[in-house]
C-alpha cells in the first residue's frame, strides 16, 4: 500500500533506540527522506548497517534531546539539507531510575523530565516555525500508556509521559490553525531494551519470559507492528 510518504522529510529522534529503529525502517520503506538523531555517532554508524536507504535520503546528526541548542540545531540542518519538514517524530526517551517516592531524587526528575518533556517541547518549537510557512505538516509524538496511569516506583516517568499527553492537546489547538496536524501515540509495554531496562527494575523476581506473561499477549507480540501502521496513517 502506497502511504503517499515518498520523499517526505521525516525527523525521528532517538532512532537507535527499539522503537525508533522500528520507525525508520519503516519510512524508508516507504522512500521518505529521513533525518534521525541519537546521542552518539558510533550507535548511528552501527545502526544504518541494517538499513536500505539512498544516500541522499539520509541526513544523521548527534543529537542530546535535553539540550534545546542540539535540538535547535537538529531542525535547522534538516531543513537547510532538504528544504522543508513534513513530518517530526519526537521519540526519544529516557525511562530514569525506579525508586520508591521517599527515595526519589531530584536528580532522576530533572533527567527524565529532560529528555521526555523538554526534548518534546524542544522539537515541537523549532519544527513549528518551517511547518508553518509551509502551511502544512506532522507532528506524532511518543507518548506512553503511562500517560494516562501510574505504576508503583515509575512517578518520574509517568508525570512526565502525563505532560507530555498534556502539551501535545495544547500544541494541536496552536498549529491546527496552520494546518498541521499534532497527535500522540500511547503504546503500552514493547519488546525493546527500553522495556528490558524497566523490567530489571520494577520486576526484580520476575524473569523476561515471565514478565511477558503479566502483559497483555498482544502487546508484546504485535505492539511495535501496530505502532508502526499506526504512525503512518496519522500521517495521510
Amino acid at each position: 500500500m502506497d502511504y503517499g510518504l515518498k520523499d517526505k522529510v521525516v525527523v525521528i529522534t532517538g532512532a537507535t533506540g527499539g522503537v525508533g529503529q522500528a520507525l525508520v525502517k519503516e519510512f524508508a520503506k516507504e522512500g521518505a527522506k529521513l533525518s534521525i538523531s541519537s546521542t552518539s555517532q558510533t550507535k548511528l554508524d552501527k545502526f544504518l548497517n541494517e538499513v536500505d536507504i539512498d544516500k541522499d535520503h539520509l541526513l544523521t546528526t548527534v543529537v542530546d534531546v535535553s539540550k534545546e541548542n542540539q535540538v535547535k540545531t537538529l531542525m535547522e540542518n534538516t531543513i537547510n539539507y532538504y528544504g522543508q519538514l513534513d513530518i517530526l517524530v519526537p521519540n526519544a526517551g529516557s525511562e530514569g531510575k525506579a525508586l520508591p517516592i521517599q527515595e526519589q531524587t531530584y536528580a532522576n526528575f530533572e533527567k527524565t523530565y529532560g529528555i521526555n518533556v523538554f526534548g518534546v517541547m524542544y522539537s515541537m518549537k523549532y519544527a513549528a516555525p518551517q511547518m508553518i510557512k509551509q502551511e502544512s505538516g506532522h507532528i506524532v509524538v511518543i507518548a506512553s500508556d503511562g500517560s494516562m496511569v501510574g505504576a508503583p516506583e515509575m512517578s518520574h516517568y509517568c508525570s512526565s509521559k502525563h505532560a507530555v499527553l498534556g502539551m501535545v492537546k495544547s500544541v494541536a489547538m496552536e498549529l491546527g490553525p496552520h494546518g498541521i496536524n499534532v497527535n500522540a501515540v500511547c503504546p503500552g509495554a514493547i519488546d525493546t531494551d527500553m522495556m528490558n531496562r524497566i523490567e530489571d527494575m520494577a520486576m526484580t523476581d520476575m524473569s523476561h519470559a515471565q514478565a511477558k506473561k503479566h502483559m497483555p499477549v498482544r502487546t508484546w507480540t504485535i505492539g511495535m507492528q501496530r505502532l508502526q501502521k499506526l504512525l503512518i496513517v496519522l500521517y495521510i
